[in-house]
């Protein structure tokens, strides 16, 4: 052997096994269709037999059996009658062909077997499809043959429900991958189509798979999963007809309720863990005081003032704005007092629609959301919403700040076998409408990401169109209720769904416009990340009950949970409301103190003035006083030599002399002089 003839014997043996391979796949699909058509002569043989008056067993249709009739011995000694054998030839047996050992109600298949089962609860074979069984609809046996492979599951795998071919094909089940529910997906249709009896559905089957869910329940209908449903006729007719085997379950379900308004766990969340973003988006503001209010989070962080309710965020921006604050807005650069003045507005506005109670603490933990039932079911987190239907915004974005605190806590997991949690967003469109670039940038990073931390996200709203293209991209998974083209707009959302599904068998166009409730156009990715090809499929009914819970049954549920006490009473501690209170009452004191204290110097310099012209009068009236004095004196002194020049020499001072020279005179004198005057001084 050459060395070139050595080196292609790699070659040689990857075709030659590749050949094999398709030899073999060629003569199971040759095994198939020989089965299936002798099948088909199974049945007319059947037929024929029925036709002349014998039953399966061998015995006439108008008499019993052997077996009927009671006699233990006549089994074994009837005669069985026989088909012809040109019918019977050929068909193989149960053991020959295989059996389905798929479980019923979960579509997983028996992965112990080389070709995976496709039967799902009480769905006929899918070697039963032929020409005759695949029904009167647009799709062909390929058409047909090809959806059955795409949705063909060797993993765990959520029941979407039956192929529908002008009528339901059962033997065509569809169903999502377990493992692809975090690669995210999309529920759309008009009202009344049956979004949210779909949502149920697969809540359910997620749970019963040991799947955590968070669904928000806009109408208050979906808290009847937590309620085993209610059987009728129409009901098992409809899943009969599907290949359901339908029987009722409830579903472990945990109720919460933003802030407490309604019936729930209270979900609240601080001012500083909501963030700028998300809170510009609830207040409706302009890029530029969305920047604003970034700004003003900044500060608050490093002033080491806590943001923990919507008066935390009040108190800051309304320091911010008087004489104390000026200072500080300054130096926070590009934030103008007029701007802080505009947040602040909309911030009252805000706060008097009632939306205090939604902020503050004790925070919500998103990991409560990951939690499982004893028995290993997941428990379903739903948030009754009813109570802020007029703030539709605030509801939106709330759901974004969980889904954004999952991202931010949760461990990277990769591509896990089944999904950690998976996030039902109803209403999506509301989180879109009015969206900033940074806050769509945003959401469209969190939906790219969060796949790899295991959580998967459905979008609930009426057409694609809600959805931007960015987020759109992301969706793994499409189930489209039906669409209306009343008008204009309708249509062009119309036009613009269909051009977002791949080519397949149908006129999409007349397809959404013509289901019926409980059906839709499902497309989802495969187990190999490919996507599935387009199924019109009718969809499987919810064991749950479709209509809400009895309100004593969820009060019970409410008052029995072990979140209530952790949750249920909300707590204000010290935070930047009162830290700057006792930062402005601190500095109110000293200025008043300090008024004080001039007020006391004012007073003080004001008797020290009158003191100096006091004592300037005072000493002005004694020297007044003494200058009387001195010149009473000199008269006296004048009278006195006169008369002691006529008087003998035996006495040297004269009686008023002596008088006039005592103390007592003097003192007297002075009382006289000061009383004239008004020089009295002081005392």
């Amino acid at each position: 052997m050459t060395p070139s003839d050595a080196a292609s014997d790699p070659q040689i043996a990857a075709l030659q096994a590749a050949a094999a391979q398709a030899q073999a796949e060629l003569e199971a699909a040759q095994a198939q269709a020989a089965l299936a058509a002798a099948k088909v002569k199974a049945a007319e043989a059947a037929a024929a037999l029925a036709g002349a008056g014998i039953t399966a067993s061998g015995g006439a249709t108008g008499a019993a059996s052997p077996v009927e009739s009671g006699d233990p011995g006549s089994a074994s000694d009837a005669p069985a009658a026989e088909a012809p054998s040109d019918v019977l030839a050929g068909v193989p047996t149960d053991e020959a062909v295989g059996t389905d050992t798929s479980t019923a109600g979960t579509g997983t298949a028996d992965t112990s077997s080389t070709a995976p089962s496709s039967s799902g609860d009480g769905a006929s074979s899918t070697d039963d499809l032929s020409a005759d069984t695949i029904g009167p609809g647009p799709l062909g046996l390929d058409d047909v043959l090809k959806i059955r492979d795409g949705y063909l599951v060797h993993g765990p795998a959520l029941e979407m429900g039956a192929l529908v071919n002008g009528e339901p094909v059962p033997g065509v089940q569809v169903r999502i991958p377990l493992s692809v529910m975090n690669r995210h997906g999309l529920v759309a249709g008009a009202t009344g189509t049956g979004k949210t009896r779909t949502l149920q559905g697969l809540v359910e089957q997620l749970s019963a798979a040991g799947v955590p869910v968070f669904a928000a329940d806009i109408k208050g209908d979906l808290s009847g999963i937590a309620t085993p449903g209610e059987s009728n006729e129409k009901l098992l007719d409809r899943t009969r007809g599907i290949g359901q085997d339908w029987t009722p379950a409830a579903t472990p379900t945990e109720y919460f309720a933003l802030g407490g308004v309604g019936k729930g766990v209270p979900i609240r969340a601080t001012i500083a863990a909501f963030g700028p973003l998300l809170l510009s988006k609830v207040l409706g503001l302009n890029a530029t005081q969305e920047s604003s209010l970034g700004l003003v989070f900044h500060y608050a962080d490093q002033a080491g003032l806590p943001l923990l309710d919507l008066s935390d965020l009040r108190a800051v921006l309304t320091y911010l704005a008087s004489d104390d604050g000026k200072g500080e807005l300054q130096e926070l650069g590009g934030l103008s007092g007029a701007t802080v003045g505009v947040i602040l507005r909309e911030l009252i506005t805000f706060a008097d629609q009632g939306a205090d109670v939604f902020f503050g603490e004790p925070e919500i933990d998103t990991a409560d959301f990951i939690r499982l039932d004893p028995s290993g079911k997941g428990i379903v987190s739903l948030l009754e919403v009813p109570g802020v239907q007029n703030q539709p915004a605030l509801y939106s974005t709330f759901l974004m700040w969980l889904l954004a605190d999952l991202f931010n806590t949760l461990p990277e997991v990769g591509d896990p076998e089944k999904p950690k949690l998976v996030f039902f967003f109803d209403e999506a469109h509301l989180l879109f409408r009015d969206a900033s670039k940074d806050f769509l940038a945003q959401i469209t990073q969190t939906v790219r990401l969060i796949r790899s931390k295991g959580v998967g996200i459905f979008f609930v709203t009426q057409t694609p169109k809600d959805v931007p293209g960015e987020v759109l991209a992301q969706l793994g998974s499409r189930v489209q209720h039906a669409l209306r083209a009343f008008t204009p707009d309708d249509a062009k959302a119309l036009k613009a769904t269909v051009s977002t599904y791949p080519t397949s068998g149908y006129e999409l166009g007349e397809v959404l416009t013509s289901l019926g409730t409980g059906e839709a156009v499902v497309t989802v990715m495969n187990e190999k990340g490919a996507p599935s090809p387009v199924a019109w499929t009718r969809l499987r009914a919810p064991q749950g009950l479709m209509s809400p819970s009895p309100d004593t049954a969820i009060d019970a549920a409410i008052a029995a949970s072990p979140l209530l006490a952790r949750y249920g009473t909300p707590v204000d501690r010290e935070s930047a409301r009162e830290i700057l209170t006792a930062k402005l009452e601190e500095a109110n004191q000293a200025a008043l103190a300090a008024e004080a204290e001039l007020e006391r110097q004012r007073i003080a310099a004001e008797l020290a003035k009158q003191q100096a012209a006091a004592d300037k009068a005072q000493a002005a009236a004694q020297k007044k006083a003494d200058a009387e004095y001195e010149r009473l004196l000199r008269k006296t002194a004048g009278t006195t030599r006169r008369t002691s020049t006529r008087s003998s020499s035996t006495s040297s001072k004269s009686p008023l002399e002596e008088i006039l020279g005592s103390k007592a005179t003097r003192s007297i004198l002075t009382g006289v002089v000061e009383g004239i005057f008004g020089t009295r001084r002081r005392r």
